[in-house]
């Protein structure tokens, strides 16, 4: 991941990527996606860095086990905990232009937030929050869940789903620049 941008700059507080208000007052926060950087390691490797440090980490990330050459690549949700895998994708051929999404694989996977939700993690990872969360499904209730209970919550959002993520958390979280040394700048302080 390019790391050239000021930590200054990494953390852009909820008050100024909103337009405004009060500080970020929830301990969430979303990497907003920019092009520059590969989100899915980004959060793996966030993971794995707080789990070496001794932190409890919940959450899931997304892979692409036969990489991502195209929109019919499969897509598997993984445990960061467990390394449990959730085949979120419906194999539905390189010329189909439905959506390939599996709702009942991002169900099964739903339950990995909801029980980081009952162990008092030190800090959940979301894949994205994105079209199904936008649109009032996904993994959206599990996320109110977290952050109503303070559980410190990374996600990523495209900007395509930025008002989105804004409105849904009332403007109070934190947008963070697609870069690894403002993401672990924001974790730090987030943990208690």
């Amino acid at each position: 991941m390019p790391d050239d941008t000021d930590d200054t700059e990494a953390i852009v507080e909820a008050s100024e990527g909103a337009g405004g208000g009060a500080a970020a007052t929830l301990r969430a926060a979303a990497i907003v996606a920019d092009g520059s950087g590969n989100l899915d390691e980004l959060l793996v490797t966030v993971a794995r860095r707080q789990q070496r440090a001794g932190r409890r980490v919940r959450g899931l990330v997304m892979t692409y086990p036969r990489g991502r050459e195209g929109c019919a690549c499969e897509m598997v949700l993984v445990d960061v905990n467990t390394d449990d895998e959730y085949v979120v994708s419906q194999p539905l051929g390189a010329d189909s232009t439905a959506c390939r999404g599996d709702a009942q694989g991002f169900a099964r996977a739903s339950e990995v937030l909801r029980r980081a939700a009952t162990e008092a993690p030190d800090l959940v990872i979301c894949n994205r929050f994105g079209r199904l969360e936008a649109e009032g499904g996904g993994f959206r209730a599990e996320l109110l869940e977290l952050m109503a209970q303070d559980v410190p919550l990374l996600t990523a959002v495209a900007p395509r789903y930025l008002e989105d993520w804004r409105r849904f958390t009332g403007g109070a979280a934190a947008e963070l620049v697609a870069q690894e040394s403002g993401v672990e700048k924001w974790v730090q302080r987030s943990l208690r």
